[in-house]
């Protein structure tokens, strides 16, 4: 069966052409920046691991989002990585398990899911973040969430804001404060994805339905949040939040969902999510949560970024490079001077090549670059 186009390239994967590739490395490298003025190092795992380790690693790994396969030197089953976070955390479990705590730990690369989300149908995203290992405080969580937005911002985001929830808030009042039957939590958390107060009272959640509109600007979001009578079940995380908020002085708009689940599945108390002014979907998310290991494992808070969004409204408003066109015999010394104080040279090979068709903006004219 012969192929209709040979170089198409499979659903949800793309090249990414010179003026998107150099948005690409300027975006990653502002980001990197940002997180290694704050002390955090950068790791560089695999692309690949054993599936087991890396779907065992943290709770709410989806293990039919990875591609598999069966490595032919162990006979095991390996996958590639569909999410940083759980390498990083078998990283700081094993190899790092000596290094001081809290740990500060960044990455960056990309990742891959065999399927991408119904609104985006990426199957290969960047991914850059950071890690705080060994601490899931208020003080972790303020660094963390001002790192995320000041990264973005030297990113070129606009207007970023954040949007707060709760993801154990479920479990959390349904422990004491407004109890569910083991069999009815599930049911309270899915009519609340949906914002269904009629499906709620159904499901015997009727002691939840104010959450619903516990929702929006942050400010007036938390006050009635603070005014549901939960027997002081709450309490912390409200003034956790509060703190937050304070911490941040303004750096962005702040948003408050404390129901909202999708994209916090291993996220304990705390759970956000980044947006940009231009730019279609999350920027990221991030939140605190527990690694895998001996005993109850290791607490950690962290935030994960994907820039693609990003990226191309940086490449579409940006112009092109300024180039000096080299002419046939031109003074090598001179080429490399222009080098050295960041000119982008491009030479003739040929008496065919010339400024206009190599499109470049300036040209050799003898020791200096003359505007074309």
């Amino acid at each position: 069966m012969s192929e209709p186009n040979p170089d198409l390239l499979p659903e949800g994967l793309e090249d990414r052409l010179p003026r998107e590739a150099a948005a690409t490395t300027r975006v990653m490298r502002s980001l990197q920046d940002v997180m290694h003025g704050h002390g955090y190092d950068r790791v560089l795992p695999p692309m690949i691991e054993f599936e087991r380790s890396l779907a065992a690693r943290m709770d709410g790994i989806n293990q039919r989002r990875m591609f598999r396969f069966v490595d032919p030197a162990s006979l095991r089953m390996m996958a590639l990585r569909s999410d940083h976070t759980p390498q990083i955390g078998r990283i700081a479990g094993t190899r790092l398990a000596g290094a001081a705590r809290p740990l500060r730990l960044c990455y960056a690369g990309q990742v891959l899911t065999i399927k991408g989300d119904a609104l985006d149908p990426a199957r290969e995203r960047l991914q850059c973040g950071a890690e705080l290992i060994g601490t899931d405080n208020v003080a972790a969580a303020c660094e963390v969430v001002s790192i995320a937005i000041e990264a973005l911002q030297a990113a070129g985001a606009q207007g970023v804001s954040v949007d707060f929830t709760l993801p154990d808030l479920v479990d959390t009042l349904a422990e004491k404060a407004f109890p569910l039957a083991p069999e009815q939590i599930e049911a309270v958390r899915r009519e609340l994805d949906t914002k269904d107060a009629g499906g709620l009272v159904d499901a015997g959640g009727e002691a939840y339905v104010p959450l619903l509109y516990a929702t929006g600007d942050f400010d007036t979001a938390i006050e009635k949040l603070a005014a549901i009578d939960a027997g002081g079940a709450l309490a912390g995380r409200i003034a956790a939040l509060r703190a937050i908020a304070a911490a941040l002085g303004g750096a962005a708009r702040l948003t408050l969902d404390p129901s909202e689940r999708h994209g916090f599945e291993y996220q304990s108390w705390l759970g956000f999510t980044l947006y940009a002014d231009g730019v279609r979907g999350a920027l990221g998310r991030g939140g605190t949560y527990r690694i895998a290991g001996s005993g109850e494992g290791e607490v950690a808070t962290g935030f994960s970024l994907y820039p693609d969004g990003l990226i191309a409204q940086v490449a579409d408003a940006e112009r092109g490079e300024d180039s000096v066109f080299l002419p046939l015999g031109h003074d090598r010394d001179v080429a490399a001077r222009l080098r050295s104080i960041g000119w982008r040279t491009v030479a003739a090979l040929s008496a065919a090549d010339s400024a206009a068709s190599l499109a470049c903006t300036h040209e050799l004219s003898g020791s200096d670059p003359v505007k074309l």
